[in-house]
């Protein structure tokens, strides 16, 4: 009885979550700090709802008692939040003064209900994510708290490498963190309440609109007859599949299912079918038009401000350059070990037509209102619109013909009266606003949907289950956020971020590559185990100004940043992407992570040259648009070096690749991927890249001449 209850409270939970966030959005019922509690506060009490204090112990029911009370305390602690904010409950504000207006002068009911919500997102953290969020947090509370009793008791002069500063008492702390903006519901949780949780529901409910499909069946239906065919489905459905879902262990798990038991009998080892499809998912992150979400982070913190046209025009020759590189690394070894096409080459795979409308029909609405410059969330809920319109025509779905025609009229009767009854236009409105106007009714439509998907029994299965999907994959990433602002908070509050950069800025002095790589080891330490956009977050916050310091253009700086919080995806030991793929595979970890870190091995030079090269983000050196010529150069250099790379690590051009072959090869990409650095006042870029094309072209020579006598030896 116990379990079922608990069972339905976490639906009704997940529910409300993802209708709360998708509502909130898009109207702005509340106040930001009051939305924000809501939406920590669903996400907490799921997280103890359906995350034991430890696996093993998932099934006593002792800790599962003590679970729902946790859960609980941490939903009253951020309702008390959402009391002493909203104006609504002003007659239970301490001496009429809202939460916000009593910063320092909080009262003990303040400081009690803060400390204890406080150590409740630590715990939630520690059970969605691990240890190292939490850790780090904690390092940050008890520095600021250290700081401040160092400054008031006159313990010891702090020497400078620990970063001393006035401090924080324990209540400024509470504060800071819990009670005001800038800490648990401050710009982390604003980030995935806008943004990352809403391309999470996109995600299930794109999956559940069967567009999954359409991009498995796609992939196959281009590769399907080619050497290693299942390996390149792989490929391609993993960047199309990110290209909207944005999560890399998500999209390793949505296409591996399909694509790893095909390349194991293709001949492809366990092993390095779990590392190609955990390398592809893991770029997939990487490609716009969602990016991880990415993009919409970088909206907010990228100074000066960027357009989302601009974010994703810069990532598109990096996303395919990684992708290139995966697919020649594929190929080239599916030569080597004679991996076969697909057994089933008697008739061509049929692609649904309805799928495929309904992928194009998401990904185009997506671009198309982020082109129009409306907001992400607005755009977001549009393109959900559509998906859930789409989806009562999908034949799939186990649902009459009279519940479809109902779940239609569900739509299109609030729509229309609402836009011929609620909305006013004047006569001479623009297009724009006319438009505006259709899509904000729409999203009205939308939500009548959606409830009457809830409610009716035979949609409720296959809406409800969207939605559960949802809150369980947002879960963490509510927690983390929430945890991440309690060190954004320390940050801000103390400036402990300038400090840290001129520490930093003073250790590399004007070393641009020193500061680059402490970065990358930065980004992939904290990446492990951590998802993406939390270490993006993090990370941009701490090191972005530096960057930008060492003449960095800011949008190179962020996405330098934010690739390699993807690429911790794919490195050992703590490879996330891999783990999903091996689970899959019934692979060894150990084996796939280092499978899947050389085939993405492209993904961890990609960054350092576009930071000095950055026309392959199509900008020039000073961040204004690049000319054709240098972009074409640059880009033409950077795919000869994925060649070589491939085959260095292939071990297979024209024919099996010697050592020799082998070593020239992994020169040249050496040569031709290396940034643009300068050596005693003199730019070695142009004698590097023209020393790897020689050394391409004296590989490719070997190899052919050896192709050709193995070819005459035979005849």
């Amino acid at each position: 009885m116990f379990d079922r209850l608990r069972g339905i409270s976490a639906t009704v939970l997940s529910v409300a979550l993802c209708l709360f966030t998708l509502a909130e959005v898009n109207y702005n019922w509340l106040q930001p700090q009051s939305a924000l509690a809501v939406f920590v506060g669903i996400g907490l009490v799921l997280c103890y709802l359906t995350t034991p204090i430890h696996p093993k112990l998932k099934d006593n029911t002792f800790l599962n008692v003590v679970d729902c009370v946790l859960g609980i305390a941490a939903g009253a602690c951020c309702t008390y939040v959402v009391v002493q904010t909203e104006p609504l409950f002003k007659s239970s504000w301490a001496e009429g003064i809202s939460l916000a207006n009593r910063a320092g002068i909080e009262t003990q009911t303040d400081f009690v209900v803060g400390l204890i919500g406080l150590v409740l997102v630590f715990e939630a953290t520690r059970r969605s994510i691990g240890l190292i969020v939490p850790l780090l947090a904690l390092a940050f509370v008890g520095h600021s708290w250290y700081c401040h009793a160092s400054f008031v008791n006159d313990w010891a002069e702090m020497p400078g490498w620990m970063l001393p500063h006035a401090g924080q008492n324990v209540r400024d702390i509470v504060s800071t963190t819990f009670l005001q903006t800038l800490g648990v519901f401050g710009p982390a949780a604003g980030v995935m309440f806008k943004y990352v949780f809403l391309f999470v529901v996109f995600g299930a409910f794109l999956e559940m609109s069967g567009a999954t499909q359409f991009i498995i069946d796609f992939a196959e239906k281009v590769f399907g007859n080619s050497p290693g065919g299942p390996a390149k489905v792989a490929v391609l459905g993993s960047g199309l599949m990110g290209s909207l879902s944005g999560s890399a262990v998500a999209n390793a798990v949505t296409t591996g299912a399909f694509t790893i038991p095909m390349m194991r009998s293709a001949g492809f080892r366990p092993h390095v079918a779990a590392g190609i499809t955990a390398a592809a998912a893991s770029g997939g992150a990487l490609v716009p038009p969602v990016m991880g979400a990415g993009a919409y982070m970088m909206l907010e913190l990228v100074q000066p401000q960027v357009t989302f046209l601009e974010i994703a025009k810069a990532a598109m020759v990096p996303a395919i350059l990684y992708y290139l590189s995966i697919f020649l690394i594929v190929h080239f070894y599916s030569r080597k070990v004679g991996a076969e096409a697909f057994e089933e080459k008697k008739e061509p795979k049929r692609i649904s037509k309805f799928e495929a409308f309904v992928f194009f029909g998401a990904l185009g609405t997506l671009i198309l209102l982020l082109a129009l410059r409306f907001s992400p969330f607005k755009a977001v809920t549009g393109a959900l619109m559509v998906i859930l319109v789409l989806s009562a025509f999908r034949k799939e779905l186990p649902i009459g013909p009279g519940a479809r025609k109902l779940a239609l009229v569900f739509f299109a009767v609030p729509t229309l009266l609402c836009k011929f009854f609620a909305i006013e236009l004047p006569d001479d409105a623009s297009g724009r606003l006319v438009f505006e106007a259709w899509l904000s009714c729409g999203i009205v439509g939308m939500f009548w949907l959606l409830a009457f998907g809830i409610v009716h029994p035979a949609w409720r299965p296959s809406v409800v289950d969207a939605l559960k999907k949802s809150a369980r994959n947002g879960v963490s990433l509510v927690a983390a956020s929430a945890c991440v602002g309690i060190i954004i908070g320390i940050v801000q509050q103390t400036g402990i971020a300038t400090d840290f950069s001129a520490v930093i800025k003073g250790v590399v002095e004007t070393n641009l590559l020193l500061a680059l790589l402490g970065i990358m080891v930065c980004s992939i330490v904290l990446g492990m185990g951590v998802p993406s956009v939390v270490c993006y977050l993090l990370m941009a916050t701490l090191m972005g100004s530096l960057l930008s310091e060492l003449g960095v253009i800011p949008l190179a700086a962020h996405l330098f940043i934010f690739y390699f919080g993807m690429m911790s995806m794919v490195t050992p030991p703590v490879a996330l992407a891999a783990y999903a793929s091996a689970s899959i595979a019934e692979a060894p970890i150990m084996k796939t992570s280092f499978a899947a870190f050389r085939f993405s091995l492209v993904g961890f030079t990609l960054p350092f040259m576009f930071v000095y090269r950055p026309e392959l983000l199509l900008l020039s050196p000073d961040g204004g648009a690049a000319d054709f010529l240098p972009v074409l150069i640059q880009v033409s250099l950077a795919v000869a070096g994925i060649v070589s790379l491939a085959v260095g690590i292939a071990g297979y051009m024209f024919t099996d690749a010697r050592v020799i072959t082998r070593t020239v090869a992994v020169l040249s990409a050496a040569m031709l991927l290396t940034p643009d650095v300068t050596i005693s006042g003199n730019n070695m870029g142009m004698a590097t890249n023209i020393t790897g094309l020689i050394l391409l072209a004296v590989a490719a020579s070997m190899n052919w001449n050896r192709s050709r006598s193995e070819s005459a030896a035979t005849v």
